[in-house]
């Protein structure tokens, strides 16, 4: 069958140091399957200034596009651990999606436009050791006052997995409570 190239929408290349890889056509397609391919490129998927409420702006005529779009970003978030956050935080506004959230949605496409050949390195490593970081946004959701929890590991110089997700409210039991 020969090396692997493509499998699932990941493109694969390999070379003396490593294999690399990325999701370059499928961000291509995703671009064109929204018209955003002339996009004007931007260097952060987010701006960091303001949290996203739900309740800012009009409620999206057709909800669909929007979910679909989160769908698309959903799937690359496999070989685009840059993204993780942000498609985390649009996600949780699939319920009810306004204007103001598509506008954000397309600063993250106009991220990937700027970055489509960014993806995962996995170079040969002698190091076993493991490494990770954590962070949260303390609580910065104007809705429900909650965080968003990340964490990156590394097992050498590679990332080897990573997660970005809401808190979760923890009930206390009847004894906990005074």
């Amino acid at each position: 069958m020969g090396d692997l190239k493509l499998f699932m929408g990941i493109e694969a290349q390999r070379d003396a140091t490593g294999l690399y890889l990325n999701q370059t056509r499928y961000i291509m397609d995703l671009l064109k399957r929204f018209s955003y391919e002339n996009l004007k490129p931007s260097l952060t998927p987010m701006a960091v200034w303001k949290p996203i409420s739900k309740t800012e702006g009009q409620a999206m005529k057709d909800p669909t596009l929007y979910r679909s779009a989160i769908g698309g970003l959903q799937y690359l978030v496999r070989t685009r651990p840059d993204i993780t956050y942000y498609v985390n935080k649009l996600s949780q506004l699939l319920q009810a999606p306004t204007d103001t959230h598509w506008k954000v949605l397309k600063r993250v496409f106009r991220y990937l436009k700027g970055s489509q050949s960014h993806g995962l390195a996995i170079q040969k490593n002698d190091s076993l050791n493991i490494t990770a970081f954590a962070d949260s946004d303390w609580a910065t959701c104007p809705d429900d006052r909650r965080s968003t929890v990340g964490y990156y590991v590394y097992i050498g110089d590679n990332l080897v997995s990573w997660c970005s997700k809401k808190q979760h409210v923890v009930a206390k039991s009847s004894t906990e409570v005074e």
